[in-house]
């Protein structure tokens, strides 16, 4: 077995890993509600975690590898020591989490998550999908409550909607997870109950079978989303409050709409004017609570 202490010793392709960045995701990404001081912050965690996570999602690289890129940028998050330009957005965070005082524990957290991923580990039971939830969605909330300064009061909350997000990705790219990465995050048990085969991601369209696995997945979700409906009255700082009130506000619209269309079809997203629905929604809801 490799050592995966060791930094791979092919030299990157210039922005190798790139794939997403912050206008492509479901949620604000340090938005105009944050402070402008913190913003910078939030972003070099984004970019941090964005980085790790399209080093797990990239299928042009085999397993040790992707092991060993996640570790190099442990490494140089920790130490402030990167021999590779890649390794850049380890540096720029190590640097704001020493300037705001914010623990690296967050984000060496999402990183257990990305090896999971990087070794094509699934998920069996809605348990082992929380658990994966955990480390891959939770610790980017956790890190904003502690850079708001909040306590750990709002935790359990935040930790739901940032589930509840996860798992509503997972249903926007369930056909393409499998498809480019062997990937399923939907229960595999859930399968063997329904009696049908996990290979019915490759088709272009949801059976009965199939939809109501999703609709068993939006169950659970939707449950998550009301534990977490509370989180906008537990945060203190204003801009917080409201940012975590439209990203509620988010979620809700999407897990609606993954109700009603189908994500077998075509990737299931908000439109432009459900993102302004949900974005009013989210700032009156931040207003009254």
């Amino acid at each position: 077995m490799a050592d995966f202490n060791v930094v791979p010793t092919t030299t990157p392709k210039p922005g190798p890993f790139a794939r997403k960045d912050a206008r492509s995701e479901n949620f604000p990404v340090a938005s105009r509600l944050i402070p402008r001081h913190l913003r910078p912050h939030v972003m070099a965690f984004y970019k941090f975690v964005r980085l790790a996570d399209d080093i797990a999602d990239d299928p042009d690289l085999e397993a040790e590898s992707k092991l060993a890129y996640l570790d190099a940028l442990e490494r140089a998050l920790t130490s402030g020591q990167a021999k590779h330009a890649y390794l850049k957005p380890a540096l720029d965070l190590r640097a704001s989490l020493q300037a705001t005082g914010v623990s690296d524990r967050h984000a060496r957290q999402a990183l257990r998550a990305f090896r999971r991923d990087s070794v094509g580990a699934r998920c069996h039971t809605w348990s082992d999908l929380l658990l994966y939830c955990r480390f891959s969605a939770n610790p980017v909330g956790r890190y904003l409550l502690e850079l708001h300064g909040e306590g750990p009061e709002a935790g359990p909350a935040a930790d739901a909607l940032c589930s509840a997000l996860q798992v509503l990705n997972h249903l926007q790219d369930v056909r393409d997870d499998w498809a480019a990465l062997g990937r399923c995050y939907v229960p595999l048990a859930w399968f063997d109950e329904a009696g049908v085969s996990v290979e019915r991601l490759v088709e272009s369209e949801s059976d009965p079978k199939l939809r109501a696995i999703f609709d068993r997945l939006l169950d659970h979700t939707d449950r998550l989303i009301e534990r977490a409906s509370a989180l906008p009255g537990m945060i203190k700082h204003r801009g917080l409050r409201m940012e975590a009130a439209v990203i509620l506000s988010v979620a809700e619209s999407l897990a609606y709409r993954l109700r009603v269309r189908d994500p077998m079809k075509t990737r299931v997203e908000l439109a432009a004017h459900q993102k302004v629905f949900a974005l009013a929604r989210g700032i009156a809801r931040g207003i009254t609570q």
